[in-house]
């Protein structure tokens, strides 16, 4: 069984994915691991400098993600040829993670961006992280050093896309710091599948 943990920038679900990971379960991260692919692959990078800008990969070769960012947090067309050209990798990399852990019983996958990946199809379930909006905006001024309108814009450009089928099996985590997130995890692991 495969499940997502989804949910914006700043709500969390690396939170959750931590908690899950420190109690045994395989956790794929496709934030860390479209890095790896993306510094591992010349051909994302050639893909970078001719569907977004030459600026994006430096001359050593490795890639200049805050220009990358730069760009495509400012401009949803670069955004989306970004995403084209990641995602078709991660999942394909996912397949195959999932393949070297099938005895593992349970797996998770934690993506911000669950149906503009095309991640959706792949999972039985989804656990969706959210806080308010507010909180959000604060954890990612703290935690990256960004100004409130860089992370406005990365709210914005996720929170952009408005699938027309959402998953059918969804269920929601607040991570607000009100509620304890550990029992929230624990019942949700205590749900049977169907």
């Amino acid at each position: 069984m495969l499940t997502a943990i989804t949910g914006g920038i700043g709500s969390g679900k690396s939170i959750v994915s931590k908690i899950l990971a420190a109690m045994g379960y395989p956790v794929y991260d496709c934030d860390s691991r479209a890095k790896l692919l993306m510094d591992q692959d010349d051909q994302i990078k050639k893909a970078l400098c001719s569907e977004i800008h030459a600026d994006c990969v430096r001359t050593d070769g490795s890639i200049n993600r805050e220009r990358l960012s730069e760009i495509v947090f400012g401009d949803a067309g670069a955004l989306c040829r970004l995403n084209a050209i990641v995602h078709a990798a991660v999942r394909l990399d996912l397949k195959r993670w999932c393949g070297a852990n099938i005895g593992s019983g349970r797996l998770f996958v934690e993506t911000a961006i669950l149906y503009q990946s095309g991640l959706d199809v792949m999972v039985d379930d989804v656990w969706s992280v959210d806080a308010p909006a507010e909180l959000r905006i604060e954890r990612v001024m703290a935690r990256n050093s960004f100004s409130r309108q860089q992370v406005e814009a990365r709210i914005a450009s996720q929170d952009s896309y408005v699938p027309t089928i959402l998953h059918p099996r969804v269920f929601s985590i607040i991570n607000d710091g009100c509620i304890p997130l550990l029992p929230q995890i624990e019942n949700l692991l205590g749900q049977e599948m169907y």
